[in-house]
């Protein structure tokens, strides 16, 4: 696994993490919530920037990430690479 992100933000009453990327990330990666009280894994289903819809998006970018799960600022995104 390679880490390509970090939470910055998790807004629960809509399920979506703004997620700072260190690395490359596409809509169909398997991604892995690491370092807080519940890790996971998801596929990515869909990603905004700028409440946009995107299909990728490269280091540098901060994107909105609808996710399974409640995540905690600070956890590691990685790509899970089957």
């Amino acid at each position: 696994m390679k880490k390509i992100g970090t939470v910055a933000h998790y807004y629960g009453h809509v399920g979506v993490a703004i997620i700072e990327l260190t690395g490359k990330l596409a809509v169909g990666d398997k991604v892995k919530f690491e370092g807080g009280k519940n890790e996971f894994e998801q596929t990515v289903g869909s990603m905004q920037i700028e409440h946009k819809d995107i299909s990728s998006a490269k280091k540098g970018d901060v994107v909105g990430l609808k996710v399974d799960e409640k995540v905690s600022e600070g956890v590691d995104v990685c790509l899970v690479e089957e």
